[in-house]
Parts: structure tokens; C-alpha cells; sequence
């Protein structure tokens, strides 16, 4: 997938924020400190349009970027960080519940988990949290190139067996250091966007 234009369109805290042109839009969701502006960058091929931090926790809004004028990646806050205060989570959670409960463009879910870990309660809740909404879900296993290869079967069933992965739903392997993975994200988001 060849990405010629992306932007951020704007960081919206509630629906009357959000951009109002019917593209699909993609949710991008994981861990504070996961990676995922990392997997942003990597995969749109821009070295900073999602802007990555040593400090977790630093998303706290919903950021709509917009790719190729056809449709929206769509960041949504890290979770399962402790500095945030209770109610700063409860905000987030409910502007998360808003967005996943009403968005009617929203046509899939990618949930970044580091493959070298087993997958978090945080990680567990945020699956069924989506699977709640009925969408699909893409799961991609990130810092790839920080395991060994021949580990790597281990470590991808362990997160199909804590996640009770449904059959619908796949794990890829991906590395924003070496891009290993990244045409099968684009092959598996590809898939959901006419939807």
C-alpha cells in the first residue's frame, strides 16, 4: 500500500469533534508504551506524523489521521498506565466508549500488544471490549525483532491462548525496526476498508 498523503486531521475529545466525512476509519488501540505511534510511522512511512514518546500515557485524545483522503487511522489513548489519575481514566474511558459504542464509520480494530510478553489483563479487557462492539480485530505483535526466531510460534500462540482469539480475528508478527509484518497489517487492514 502506497501512502501519499497523511495527515493529522485534528485530536477530538467527543463526537461533535469528530470529522464528518463517511470515510472508514480504523482504531488503533494498545498499551501506553507499546508502540503504536512507532507502528503509525512505520507503516504510513513517515519518520514522525504520530508523534512517540519515552513517556507513556501521552495520548490522550482521540487523533484522527487522515491517509490518502480515503479514509482514518484513528489513535485512541494508551491504557494501563498507572501515572494517570482515576479520573483522568474515567475520562478517557468514557470518550473510548463513545467513539467504539456510536461511530458508524469504524470498520475495524487493531489492537498492538509486544510480542515478547504475554498479553495483559489491560490487554484482555481491551479485546473483549472491542469484540463487545462486534468489530473485527487485527492483533499485531510488535518488537518482533527483539525475540529470537525460532521463539517466535511460542510467543504468537500464547497471546491466540490469553486473548481467546477468535477464529475471525489474527495475530501478526511486526517489527517498526526492520518493517517485517508490514504488508500483511496492510493486507489485513486492506481487507476491512470496503467493508
Amino acid at each position: 500500500m502506497k501512502v501519499n498523503q497523511a495527515e493529522l486531521v485534528i485530536s477530538a475529545v467527543s463526537k461533535k469533534q469528530y470529522p464528518t466525512e463517511p470515510l472508514p476509519e480504523i482504531a488503533l488501540a494498545g498499551r501506553s508504551n507499546v508502540g503504536k505511534s512507532s507502528f503509525i510511522n512505520k507503516i504510513i512511512q513517515r519518520k514522525a506524523l504520530a508523534r512517540t514518546s519515552s513517556k507513556p500515557g501521552k495520548t490522550q485524545t482521540l487523533n484522527f489521521y487522515k491517509i490518502n483522503d480515503a479514509y482514518y487511522f484513528v489513535d485512541v489513548p494508551g491504557y494501563g498506565y498507572a501515572k494517570v489519575s482515576k479520573k483522568e481514566r474515567e475520562k478517557w474511558g468514557k470518550m473510548m466508549e463513545e467513539y467504539f459504542a456510536e461511530r458508524e464509520n469504524l470498520n475495524m480494530a487493531v489492537l498492538i500488544i509486544d510480542i515478547r510478553h504475554d498479553p495483559t489483563n489491560d490487554d484482555v479487557m481491551m479485546y473483549d471490549f472491542l469484540k463487545h462492539f462486534d468489530l473485527p480485530v487485527t492483533v499485531i505483535a510488535t518488537k518482533l525483532d527483539k525475540i529470537k526466531r525460532g521463539q517466535r510460534a511460542k510467543h504468537l500462540q500464547r497471546i491466540i491462548q490469553v486473548l481467546e482469539l477468535e477464529e475471525e480475528d489474527t495475530v501478526i508478527p511486526f517489527s517498526a525496526e526492520t518493517g517485517e509484518g508490514k504488508d500483511d497489517a496492510w493486507k489485513a487492514i486492506y481487507a476491512h476498508l470496503n467493508n
